[in-house]
C-alpha cells in the first residue's frame, strides 16, 4: 500500500499537534498547583545560545501549519519571531495550527504533490518538492521543536511521559 502525502503530512502534523497542545495543557495544570512559573517558561532557554520556549512553539505551528501552506505557495522562510506572546497566545497559536489543518480535505492537500517549492531566507534559497520539502526539512524541524518543547516543560517538573508525547497512534490491523 502507499501512503498518501496527506497521510505524510497533515496526519502526522495532527498527532503531534494534539500532543503538545495537551502537553501544554498539563503543564498549565501543573502551574495552577504548583509553583511553576508559565511568564518565566515562555522566556527560558536550555542554554544560552539557543532560542526560547516560546520559539519552540512558534516553530511547532510554523512548520506544520506554516509548512503546507508555504507549499501551497511555493515558497516558505524561517518562522518569524513572535516576542511577545505569553503562554496563552502560544497554546492558541497551536489550536490555530490544529485548526487550519482539520479544515484542509484529503484532496487539496493530495493536490500539492509533486509541486516545486523553495525555503527563501535573506542570503539562501533552496529547491524542493513538496515531498522533500515535507519530508527532509519539514518534518524533522518540525519533532525537533515539538520534542524540545516536551523537554523544556519536562525539566521544569511537568509531570510528562513519552505516550503524552506520541499522542493519539493511527493504529490498525
Amino acid at each position: 500500500m502507499a501512503i498518501s502525502f496527506y497521510d505524510l503530512s497533515v496526519a502526522t502534523y495532527l498527532q503531534i499537534l494534539r500532543s503538545v497542545a495537551g502537553i501544554l495543557d498539563k503543564a498549565a495544570a501543573h502551574a495552577r498547583d504548583s509553583d511553576l512559573d508559565l511568564a518565566a517558561i515562555v522566556e527560558a532557554k536550555l542554554r544560552d545560545d539557543m532560542l526560547p520556549f516560546r520559539f519552540q512553539v512558534v516553530s511547532v505551528w510554523h512548520h506544520s501549519l506554516g509548512a503546507i501552506n508555504g507549499v501551497r505557495e511555493g515558497s516558505f522562510s524561517p518562522p518569524p519571531s513572535l516576542p511577545d506572546l505569553d503562554y496563552a497566545a502560544l497554546q492558541g497559536l497551536v489550536t490555530e495550527a490544529i485548526e487550519g489543518l482539520e479544515k484542509l480535505t484529503r484532496e487539496e492537500v493530495e493536490a500539492l504533490e509533486g509541486k516545486p517549492m523553495k525555503f527563501v531566507t535573506q542570503s539562501v534559497e533552496i529547491p524542493f518538492t513538496s515531498e522533500n520539502f515535507i519530508l527532509s526539512f519539514s518534518l524533522p524541524n518540525f519533532y525537533f521543536h515539538a520534542t524540545t518543547t516536551y523537554d523544556m516543560l519536562r525539566m521544569a517538573g511537568v509531570p510528562l511521559g513519552k505516550m503524552d508525547f506520541l499522542g493519539n497512534l493511527r493504529m490498525g490491523t
